[in-house]
C-alpha cells in the first residue's frame, strides 16, 4: 500500500522503517526535515508539505507530540477546511482513504479531530501504541483501536506490521482513554519503584537482594528491571520516551479522570513529580529520571574554612 507517516521522531521513524521491511512504499514529513535522512536512504519518499503528502497515499499514520499538532497538519492537508471563506468543508486528498491517529491525545480531541475527518470523506482511526523503539522496529508494539468494526477490520492487516496484539477496544475516544490508563500507570509505577529503591540504598541494602524480593512477589513489574540500571547509574540520555511526554500524558489522565468524577490526587501527585524532572532539564531524557527528584544525589559536604 502507499502509506503516509508523519511526525519522524523516535517512535514515527521505527514504524516508517517497518513499513518499508514489510513491503508498503512509504512517503514521510516531518517539521524538522533533517530527521528525514535516514528514511530517505532507506527508500521512503521525503515530502516537502504535508499536502504533497496527503496527495500521494491511501492512509496517513500520524505520530505527532499532540492534538494541536494533529489539527495543524490535518488542515494543511485540506483534510476538512474549517474556515469561514471556504464555504464549508472540501473533498480531502484523502477521500476514500484513512487517518490513523496513533499518538496520545485527549479522549474528547480525538472524537473532535474524527467529526472533521469525516466530513471531508475520509476514515479515521485512533490506533495509541504501548512499546518503545524495539517493538516498533520489530513489529512487535500493542496497539489500541477506536474505530467503526467496518473501519477496523479493513485496516488491520497495516496495522498488523506494526504490532502483534492488536485490540479493538470500541468507537473512537475509547482507545484513546484506555492509552491514558495505560500511561499513568508508567508514571506511577516508576515513581512508586524510584522511591522504594531510594530507601533502599538509603538504608544501605543491597540492591540485588531487593530486586529478588521484588521480583519474586506479586509485585513486580518488568519495568522495574528496565528501568534499574539507569537509576543506579543515573544515566538517562538517549531515551525510549522522554519525560516531557510523560508529563503531557499525565496532564491528559488527570484531566481525563476529573472529567469522569474521579479523585485526581494520586495521578496529580506524580504528574507534579514529572514536572519536577521536566523543570531540572531532564525533559529531554529518558523518564527514569524521575528517580533524581524522589532520590536526589547526596550533597558532597562542603570543606571547612
Amino acid at each position: 500500500m502507499k502509506i503516509g507517516v508523519v511526525g519522524t521522531g523516535l517512535m514515527g521513524s521505527s514504524m516508517a522503517l517497518r513499513l518499508l521491511s514489510s513491503g508498503h512504499r512509504v512517503w514521510v514529513y516531518n517539521r524538522t526535515p533533517e530527521r528525514l535522512k535516514p528514511l530517505d536512504l532507506a527508500g521512503a519518499v521525503v515530502c516537502s508539505t504535508p499536502l504533497e503528502l496527503a496527495q500521494a497515499v491511501e492512509a496517513v499514520i500520524f505520530m505527532v507530540t499532540d492534538g494541536a499538532a494533529v489539527r495543524s497538519l490535518l488542515d494543511a492537508m485540506a483534510v476538512g477546511d474549517r474556515t469561514a471563506s471556504s464555504g464549508g468543508n472540501r473533498p480531502s486528498p484523502l477521500a476514500q482513504g484513512a487517518i490513523i491517529q496513533m499518538g496520545t491525545i485527549a479522549p474528547a480531541e480525538s472524537q473532535l479531530i474524527e467529526q472533521a475527518v469525516i466530513q471531508a470523506g475520509a476514515t479515521y482511526l485512533e490506533a495509541p501504541v504501548l512499546g518503545s523503539i524495539p517493538e516498533a522496529k520489530n513489529g512487535k508494539l500493542i496497539i489500541m483501536v477506536g474505530a467503526e468494526s467496518a473501519d477496523y477490520q479493513r485496516w488491520q492487516p497495516l496495522l498488523a506490521c506494526l504490532g502483534t496484539t492488536l485490540y479493538h477496544v470500541g468507537p473512537v475516544g475509547s482507545a484513546a482513554t484506555l492509552k491514558l490508563a495505560m500511561n499513568q500507570l508508567i508514571g506511577s509505577l516508576t515513581a512508586a519503584f524510584a522511591e522504594s529503591l531510594g530507601l533502599v540504598q538509603a538504608a544501605g541494602i543491597d540492591v540485588d537482594t531487593f530486586m529478588a524480593v521484588v521480583r519474586q512477589s506479586a509485585l513486580y513489574a518488568p519495568t522495574f528491571d528496565k528501568k534499574l540500571r539507569r537509576m543506579q547509574t543515573r544515566q538517562f540520555a538517549d531515551p525510549n520516551f522522554p519525560t516531557k511526554h510523560l508529563l503531557k500524558d499525565m496532564g491528559l489522565f488527570v484531566a481525563a479522570a476529573e472529567a469522569a468524577g474521579l479523585a485526581t490526587l494520586p495521578a496529580e501527585s506524580v504528574r507534579q513529580i514529572v514536572a519536577q524532572a521536566v523543570q531540572a532539564g531532564y525533559a529531554d531524557d529518558d523518564y527514569a529520571a524521575l528517580f533524581n527528584i524522589v532520590s536526589p544525589m547526596p550533597q558532597l559536604d562542603k570543606p571547612a574554612l
